[in-house]
């Protein structure tokens, strides 16, 4: 019997294993895409993620730090920080980049409001991240449990920040405005990529689209808004700096900048591992332009340091 098993934790190693005898031997040990050495590291630990990890298994909880193989989980658990996705595990999109399931997902679950304040009481989360995938199969974009879920969390945990990562909502203001309207401490939306990559890795999104959501909701009072971009895509560095432009325009307050990493073979692959010399002359620049915040780094991703962007 042969079995071949894929590590989808971006290192890519495939193995063979053979059964001879009621013993396992591994025949052939393949890496590529093999990652830098500053890509590398260490395992979570400390008594306070233990402790959450214990409180998570014990009731089932779920977050996007744990199912999306985030390499800061331990460092946002430690703060007191943690993400949680809404409206179900199945996107109607299909971006190059992204591992979440796309297909038709089920019926809008109304109970899950609540079950996501529970979590975030019963793991005493300082500052929350809500993200989800996206809905174009409902008519307000799952705007509706947005709102019910931070109406939910605040019930529950009075004390708890919230940032939102928010779809584009096909542009649709009325629902923008429902999420503005709830009034989260951040609103973010990502543009992920580079204008002329943007149909490449966002299949079913626009910049321009994106970057007028963006610009929306400062039109509607939002204090702080933030976007992100993931790198090594196969962008140029002038084109990196003209979206930083493009961001400044739309009044964008907070920027990240990580580094792509490929989550399965079949997603598109990492093009350039950006440096971190690199990584921090993007920083210095995206300062120059009027970023109020600017969080760059090959393993940072949306939600990192999340709680430090309330300035």
């Amino acid at each position: 019997m042969k079995k071949e098993f894929i590590d989808t934790k971006n290192d890519w190693i495939k193995i063979d294993i053979s059964h001879q005898n009621e013993s396992q031997s591994i025949i052939k040990n393949r890496k590529r895409n093999q990652k830098p050495p500053w890509l590398r590291v260490k395992l979570p630990s400390g008594e306070k993620f233990t402790n959450l990890r214990k409180l998570v298994d014990k009731h089932n909880l779920h977050t996007i730090c744990e199912s999306g193989n985030c390499p800061n989980m331990g460092e946002c658990w430690g703060a007191g920080t943690a993400t949680f996705m809404i409206l179900g595990n199945i996107c109607t999109r299909s971006c190059g980049f992204c591992a979440v399931a796309t297909g038709r997902p089920g019926p809008v679950d109304w109970s899950e409001p609540e079950r996501v304040a529970r979590s975030v009481k019963l793991m005493g989360i300082k500052h929350c991240v809500i993200t989800s995938v996206d809905r174009d199969d409902l008519e307000d974009g799952g705007a509706n449990i947005w709102v019910e879920t931070i109406k939910a969390i605040r019930r529950l945990s009075p004390g708890t920040t919230l940032e939102t990562l928010i779809p584009d909502f096909k542009g649709k203001k009325i629902d923008i405005e429902k999420i503005a309207n709830i009034h989260p401490e951040i609103i973010s939306h990502n543009l992920e990529t580079v204008e002329s990559l943007t149909r490449k890795v966002r299949i079913q999104a626009r910049y321009d689209r994106s970057l007028m959501v963006l610009k929306t909701l400062k039109e509607l009072g939002v204090k702080r808004t933030k976007s992100g971009l993931m790198l090594g895509l196969g962008e140029t560095k002038s084109e990196i700096i003209q979206c930083m432009e493009d961001m400044r325009k739309s009044d964008i307050d907070i920027l990240t900048l990580g580094q792509y990493l490929q989550p399965t073979h079949k997603h598109l692959p990492v093009v350039k591992f950006i440096t971190p010399e690199e990584f921090k002359e993007f920083k210095n620049i995206g300062l120059s332009l009027g970023f109020k915040y600017v969080e760059s780094g090959p393993l940072v991703r949306s939600s990192y340091h999340a709680e430090k962007h309330l300035f």
